[in-house]
């Protein structure tokens, strides 16, 4: 195992959970580290978005995208785990390999969903075969964590979750993550029954981070919401401008947002 894979993985503390945003380009993942953020991962919305591609629609799209941001993150002095939607492609063989590249170039860890572009999950032998296959390849180089989307995707597949989660962690997963599960008691009890950490996606109307602390969750995700907030942001600041407004406070300065650079020297 590498020193790097051991530190992310140690940060995943009970108790005291890993906050995780996710960045969307050099420049956000800079101003987190900045911010004194040790580990950030990327939101694969705000990857694809941000390139003008669609978000996993299975098409694989956004996969050439995705790497060339990861080895531009791995220069900064930060974990980096990357979300590889559920690998950009249907083979294990061809998850591994990008894995491996990823690897390589210095990230520590890659999110790897089950939820398809259809609306169903993915068959869950083939995708303990995609965890089993990147495990292998990257020789304990890579923190994998496992989502679910059984409480993301419309449909009855809430039941689905503890066996999938069960399932992912038999199959080497380091991390499970669930986006869509808010209700304390069922996280607990989730927590309870897994070995691996539990991942939570923060929401806005969810659980706070000490309640999620408290109920055994050991990594919470920004996901998206850090890159909606900018869009949100920038929007407003047009806004203002044309409307004679006030700008919001605290925009950083053209000197602070060029010094970002600096950060990947």
């Amino acid at each position: 195992m590498t020193l790097r894979y051991e530190e992310f993985r140690d940060l995943h503390r009970p108790g005291a959970p890993l906050l995780l945003p996710n960045a969307w380009d050099h420049a956000s993942a800079a101003a987190l580290a900045a911010a004194g953020f040790r580990a950030v991962g990327t939101t694969s919305l705000g990857v694809a978005a941000a390139a003008g591609l669609p978000d996993g629609n299975g098409s694989g799209a956004a996969r050439e995208e995705t790497l060339r941001l990861a080895r531009g993150l791995a220069r900064l002095d930060v974990l980096v785990s990357v979300d590889i939607e559920g690998g950009f492609s249907d083979r294990p063989e061809e998850v591994a390999a990008l894995a491996v590249e990823l690897a390589d170039a210095g990230i520590v860890g890659v999110n790897i969903e089950d939820g398809r572009a259809d609306g169903t999950l993915a068959d869950l032998e083939r995708q303990c075969a995609v965890l089993r296959a990147v495990k292998e390849a990257t020789d304990g180089r890579l923190f994998v964590n496992a989502r679910t989307d059984t409480h993301w995707l419309p449909g009855a597949h809430a039941t689905r979750t503890a066996d999938r989660l069960t399932a992912y962690e038999q199959a080497g997963a380091d991390g499970l993550f669930v986006p869509g599960l808010r209700d304390v008691r069922a996280i607990t009890q989730l927590a309870s029954k897994l070995a691996a950490p539990l991942n939570i996606l923060h929401s806005p109307d969810g659980p706070s981070l000490p309640e999620l602390a408290a109920a055994g969750v050991r990594r919470v995700s920004c996901g998206s919401l850090l890159f909606r907030a900018a869009l949100r942001g920038a929007v407003a600041a047009a806004e203002a401008v044309r409307d004679g407004a006030v700008l919001p406070a605290g925009i950083p300065s053209y000197a602070d947002t060029q010094a970002l650079s600096d950060s990947f020297s």
